[in-house]
């Protein structure tokens, strides 16, 4: 029988050694059961640091990248996020160990089986108010009626940012995006606040500073303000 919390400690262990994450980041992915949110014939390589099918062309993401989105978000205790691309809920498992039970996790999933996928894996691990959250619709659109968002992951590569993600994310906010069709650029969105800016604030014209990370490959984002299923 596999030892799957040895399997975990020993990821965490391989992430930490390559300077990936931050420690809060990395405690919590050592205390989701990653094996709960992949499909069981795959549950041996729960704990590899590599992508895995979960159907319908959609993927979990390797822990690494999991690891430094959240690691960017700097998420904490209390905020509310809005992730962008259920899948399996591997993502919104982490976010929620970081937010804590005082905060609030919702995910849009356009895949419709998969939505449901995704609220019964969190169900099963425990993060019932995670799983709750989860919500199907068109992602791009985001999810209005619970915002504004303290922070804002977007799981899946988008042509450029969509604005009603942007609309949503609260002045201080930050947001993780993938840009870009095929090899893509992971973007840290930072909705600046802007101290001596009280007019643009009152008028909803932040500032938005834009930082470039790293390259990823992600699935697209579909969508109103994302590609088109047959791109």
């Amino acid at each position: 029988m596999r030892n799957f919390e040895e399997e975990r400690r020993r990821l965490v262990e391989r992430l930490r050694a390559q300077g990936v994450g931050s420690e809060e980041v990395l405690a919590a992915l050592g205390r989701v059961k990653r094996h709960f949110f992949v499909p069981q014939h795959l549950a041996e390589q729960a704990y590899a640091d590599y992508p895995l099918p979960i159907g319908e062309g959609q993927t979990i993401s390797a822990p690494h990248i999991v690891a430094l989105m959240c690691t960017y978000l700097e998420l904490r205790r209390g905020e509310k996020v809005l992730e962008i691309g259920a899948g399996s809920g591997y993502h919104a498992a982490v976010v929620a160990e970081l937010v804590g039970e005082e905060g609030q996790v919702y995910s849009v999933e356009r895949v419709e089986w998969l939505a449901e996928f995704a609220r019964a894996n969190l169900r099963r691990a425990g993060y019932t108010q995670a799983s709750e959250g989860v919500v199907r619709g068109d992602g791009t659109l985001g999810l209005p009626e619970h915002a504004p968002y303290d922070k804002i992951s977007v799981a899946c590569a988008a042509p450029d940012v969509p604005p009603p993600l942007l609309e949503q994310l609260r002045a201080g906010g930050r947001m993780v995006i993938p840009i870009g069709k095929f090899m893509q650029t992971l973007y840290l969105v930072k909705k600046e606040k802007g101290k001596e800016k009280e007019r643009e604030r009152q008028e909803g014209r932040e500032e938005v500073v834009r930082e470039r990370k790293c390259s990823v490959v992600f699935v697209p984002l579909v969508g109103r303000y994302g590609f088109r299923e047959e791109d």
